[in-house]
């Protein structure tokens, strides 16, 4: 197979925390978690994102397969990872909102599978790849500079869970 015919392949993560009305110092509703990449990064370096990395077969290949030929979930399982790794949290179910294709920088094409997750433990502590966090609302996070798409998918996971209530 010729290298021009490969992609990356990438699993991103919206992690959604639902506030209560009745804390003290909130107004109740739904906060996104943003992270801010490192400037030494090669793609999108100082914008920010949401959790996220790149599939590779180390992922998979050391542990047994699902059937005779194929391993089942390494995407749930490496994005479950990458969100530890990235930001040490732990979400609920991974459920799929879009996919997406990019040519980096360094010409080398990206699929993008973008999910979102209900947070379910931990405190944000952030890898070197990244400066900052934020936990913010849909109107809050307009005020970032954002990776371009990324308020875009953060929009469509907010209007389902409102319009889901």
């Amino acid at each position: 197979m010729n290298n021009k015919d490969l992609h990356l392949v990438v699993a991103t993560a919206i992690i959604v925390k639902k506030i209560p009305p009745n804390l003290p110092l909130e107004k109740g509703g739904i906060k996104y978690l943003i992270i801010k990449r490192a400037g030494h990064e090669k793609v999108y370096p100082n914008k920010w994102t949401v959790p996220g990395g790149k599939l590779k077969p180390k992922d998979y290949l050391d542990i047994p397969k699902t059937t005779k030929d194929a391993w089942y979930n390494v995407v749930d399982k490496d994005l479950r990872r990458e969100i530890k790794e990235e930001c040490n949290l732990e979400v609920g179910e991974l459920k799929y909102l879009l996919d997406l294709v990019f040519i980096r920088p360094d010409q080398i094409p990206v699929l993008t599978l973008s999910f979102y997750a209900d947070y379910k433990s931990g405190e944000v502590e952030l890898e070197e790849d990244f400066t900052d966090y934020f936990w913010g609302t849909i109107e809050e996070l307009k005020e970032y500079d954002l990776i371009e798409g990324i308020y875009d998918e953060i929009k469509m996971v907010d209007e389902k869970l409102k319009n889901n209530n």
